[in-house]
């Protein structure tokens, strides 16, 4: 395999799926790219969660196989900020023995998860399992920003792991929202956007806001994600994951 920065690939050598394996101990990393090559996959090998996370977005793979406790950005952190704008399946390794460990990492967006020391031939195995399951399985639209999680698909709004009850309008509004982070809205460009009105009355937008930082703030008298923009209107701000605080 030849040098790509501080990653490893060789297309050449097989043209099928290409998987991304983040994994610092070249040993490992070496061995796992092998077997992949062997049953016709192509592997892009990294050495830290930094430049996984780039590769991630640059190569757009087909699969990624990730270590827990990568350098850079561990592995709970690297799933959690790829599922912000990935579905791509993941398979994380761990060499922690413990159902703690393995529950976060499927939290945090893991698809499967393979304890160290394991046999190759499993992780294949896995491997083409998940892809499997995943290219057969109903599409879901998911959105995640911190610990508040958005299914479009099946209409669920979930925070904190807890179920919040939204109405029609109220779901309409966040997820335009969470679409939108970090930009300034009028209340009439809500009302365009959201309710597809060009006029109509701008308490009800600010009615609706307010409903719904009941539901989505932890103190609504003073929010944090949907924070009024003085003489604008709303933004949307991204809460931050609990392993990202402090």
């Amino acid at each position: 395999m030849t040098p790509l920065n501080r990653a490893r690939h060789d297309p050449a050598r097989a043209p099928g799926p290409r998987i991304l394996v983040l994994e610092d101990d070249p040993a490992i990393s070496q061995l796992i790219a092998e077997h992949l090559h062997r049953t016709g996959y192509t592997a892009v090998v990294a050495s830290d969660g930094l430049l996984g996370l780039e590769l991630a977005h640059e190569l757009s793979p087909e699969f990624i196989v990730l270590d827990v406790t990568s350098p850079g950005l561990d592995g709970i952190r690297f799933c959690a900020k790829l599922r912000t704008r990935s579905r791509v399946p993941v398979i994380m390794l761990t060499s922690l023995d413990a159902d703690e460990d393995r529950l976060r990492g499927l939290e945090a967006g893991a698809d499967d998860y393979l304890t160290k020391p394991f046999d190759q031939r499993e992780l294949v195995m896995r491997v083409q399992s998940v892809l499997h399951r995943t290219r057969t399985r109903p599409f879901r639209d998911v959105r995640r920003a911190g610990d508040l999680v958005v299914d479009r698909s099946a209409r669920v709004v979930n925070k904190a792991r807890r179920r919040l009850a939204l109405t029609n309008r109220e779901f309409a509004l966040l997820v335009f929202f969470m679409d939108n982070p970090g930009r300034a809205f009028r209340r009439d460009e809500l009302m365009r956007e959201v309710w597809r009105r060009d006029s109509g009355d701008a308490s009800t937008v600010t009615v609706h806001v307010r409903r719904l930082r009941e539901k989505v703030e932890l103190d609504p008298s003073r929010p944090e994600i949907l924070v009024t923009v003085w003489g604008v209107g709303y933004r949307f701000d991204p809460p931050r994951a609990p392993d990202e605080l402090g």
